[in-house]
């Protein structure tokens, strides 16, 4: 056989062994079901190497590997050559090492907890009538998004000037060239399709009440200045096909499940923290402000009304 090492596969994958020697004594891995000559891929100085552990392996690289595998003689290739290195540790008396011992054992309880999450997710299965509940509430009912234009001045006297010119039948894109100071005025103040959580809260509700084609005929204020509105349009969201996006439901909505089960599981368990608090770190002397950086060339500000105050 050409030995060829592929060392990082397993060090990359977790596959329990399953084997025991020809006289029916069996290894460390007590809860690893018997193997015998029957059901063995290999045997190393007597120890069988069960084609479960084979096919496990295959399995675990196909899925890490999004459906590419390697070929099985080069696998089976890699557990024989593992199982003479487990021999050797255990001869020389390794495995009884404190500190391997403990990653064992971490190496252990780390399977377990996935086995615990994956019995959970097992044993609650999330239905299609659970997806369709999630999609018709998270997705499918977005609501609508609107298309507009805005004129930013600094004051309110500025913006009923330009409400009083809008009524007397100025155009709108003309007068956002002239006075906005918002870097969409270049553009007669355009700000495309939005939905109305992408804006500060005074303009999105502005936005909503507005009807199409109308403009605001009192200032708006937010923390940018003064907003006078003009609504263009409107529609309604267009949501995905269920389908195309009910996979990614499952896992978000997995997720959130398991989450809540284990805060559950924690809550009612008797938990003592043992260790002292960590001391609060001491503030750090503050540093002088460095000098504001000019802008790059060709780069523009963010519209205003499209930033959301810090929460």
């Amino acid at each position: 056989m050409k030995l060829k090492l592929i060392p990082l596969i397993l060090a990359s994958a977790v596959v329990l062994p399953g084997c025991v020697d020809e006289k029916g004594k069996q290894s460390d891995q007590p809860a690893a079901p018997a193997v015998t000559k029957e059901n063995a891929a290999a045997s190393v100085n007597g120890v069988y190497i069960s084609k479960t552990t084979l096919e496990t392996l295959q399995k675990d690289l196909a899925q890490r590997g999004q459906g590419q595998s390697l070929p099985r003689e080069q696998l089976l290739e890699e557990l024989i050559q593992r199982e003479v290195l487990i021999q050797q540790a255990k001869q020389k008396k390794l495995d009884a090492a404190p500190e391997l011992v403990e990653r064992l054992e971490n190496l252990k309880n780390a399977l377990l907890s996935q086995a615990a999450v994956q019995d959970y997710i097992k044993t609650n299965p999330i239905t299609d009538e659970d997806l369709k509940r999630e999609y018709d509430s998270k997705v499918s009912g977005q609501g609508d998004e609107y298309k507009a234009r805005h004129i930013l001045v600094k004051t309110e006297d500025e913006a009923k000037k330009i409400i009083a010119d809008l009524d007397k039948g100025a155009k709108f894109t003309e007068l956002a060239k002239k006075f906005s100071t918002d870097p969409m005025g270049a553009e007669g103040g355009d700000l495309g399709w939005f939905t109305a959580d992408r804006m500060v809260a005074p303009f999105s509700e502005a936005v909503k009440t507005l009807e199409n084609g109308k403009y605001t005929k009192q200032p708006v204020q937010t923390q940018f200045g003064w907003h006078v509105i003009l609504r263009e349009d409107s529609r309604p969201i267009t949501p995905p096909p269920f389908d195309s996006v009910k996979e990614q439901i499952r896992s978000m909505m997995q997720r959130e499940r398991v989450q809540n089960w284990i805060e559950g599981l924690t809550k009612t368990a008797k938990v003592e923290i043992l260790l002292p608090a960590d001391k609060p770190a001491e503030p750090a002397a503050a540093a002088p402000a460095p000098a504001p950086a000019a802008e790059p060339a060709g780069q523009t500000a963010p519209t205003p009304a499209e930033q959301k105050p810090a929460q």
